[in-house]
């Protein structure tokens, strides 16, 4: 058993701290932001590997936490998780995906909106996040973590005094580790109030997607690399609502709720490994939530080695 300190509280600064906790190893997480401030709390949070490479070692990731929420789903329906019917739709007859492997199945159909040729259709974890992370840091405390907000300059701590870091900061690890290959893809979405839709549906040339929750459906995308501004568009909107009634045109009629902004931590592979006293876990892009059980069992391993 070994002191850890866990830096940063998204989703997955919080899922390596369950691991870990259950691992046995005494966990604080530290962050600048609280769970429901992080860029996790405004994801659509559909499963599904975007914006994330080496392609082997993210179908692994993502087959493992597919696995994971699965079984969330299952035993404990208060943590916000629930596995949907969807359908992925193509301009024309789409090759099977690099990630194949990562779902049980994958039926291929021709019963696409117009102006589509083709798609699949599989079940795949929607998450809720505001929900999901309230239970994720119920988690981390239930088994006798801490969450402490703090901001860092650098990481803390050494191995000199027996303990090890988890750097979870997505886009922070810029400024805190220095990585310039690190930049944000920025994501726009409009979410509006449910009207009964128990589907998901995508075009990830779009990106354009709608993604069911329990009282609300989450419509987007953008996929603005370089871009820092967090303030919604009101053109982007409007541009994302025309798109998703191409998928779902209940769109068009649905009351919008609200609108949100997050920043996705893009770099050409995902960063995980053991560098000294210090275990790297960022990178993620757009598959923060779908890679984040199979990553934090590897951070877990890492940890122990």
């Amino acid at each position: 058993m070994v002191d850890v300190t866990v830096v940063g509280a998204g989703v997955m600064g919080l899922s390596c701290a369950v691991r870990l906790l259950e691992a046995g190893h005494r966990v604080e997480v530290r962050a600048r932001e609280l769970p429901q401030d992080t860029t996790s709390a405004v994801a659509a949070a559909l499963w599904y590997p975007y914006l994330a490479l080496p392609q082997d070692r993210v179908t692994a990731w993502a087959a493992r936490s597919f696995d994971v929420f699965a079984g969330i789903a299952d035993d404990d329906p208060a943590a916000g998780v629930r596995m949907r019917p969807g359908t992925e739709v193509f301009s024309a007859a789409p090759a099977d995906p690099w990630w194949r492997d990562a779902v049980p199945r994958l039926d291929r159909t021709t019963d696409v909106p117009p102006s589509y040729a083709a798609g699949w259709t599989f079940t795949a974890p929607l998450v809720d996040m505001p929900v999901y992370l309230a239970w994720l840091a119920g988690r981390v405390e239930a088994l006798g973590g801490t969450i402490v907000r703090a901001s860092l300059d650098a990481l803390p701590g050494s191995r000199d005094d027996g303990a090890t870091v988890v750097h979870c900061t997505g886009l922070g690890a810029r400024g805190l580790v220095g990585d310039g290959t690190l930049h944000p893809v920025r994501g726009q979405t409009v979410v509006l109030e449910q009207w009964g839709l128990d589907r998901w549906w995508l075009d990830a040339a779009g990106p354009t997607y709608v993604v069911p929750r329990g009282r609300e459906v989450v419509v987007g995308g953008t996929d603005g690399v370089g871009a820092w501004d967090r303030a919604p568009s009101a053109d982007t909107a409007a541009d994302i609502l025309e798109r998703a009634a191409r998928l779902v045109p209940e769109v068009r009629s649905a009351r919008v709720l609200r609108h949100a902004v997050g920043l996705r931590p893009a770099r050409p592979t995902v960063r995980v490994e053991r560098d000294g006293h210090v275990v790297h876990c960022y990178g993620h892009g757009g598959a923060g939530v779908t890679l984040s059980w199979g990553c934090a069992d590897e951070v877990a391993r890492l940890v122990a080695a």
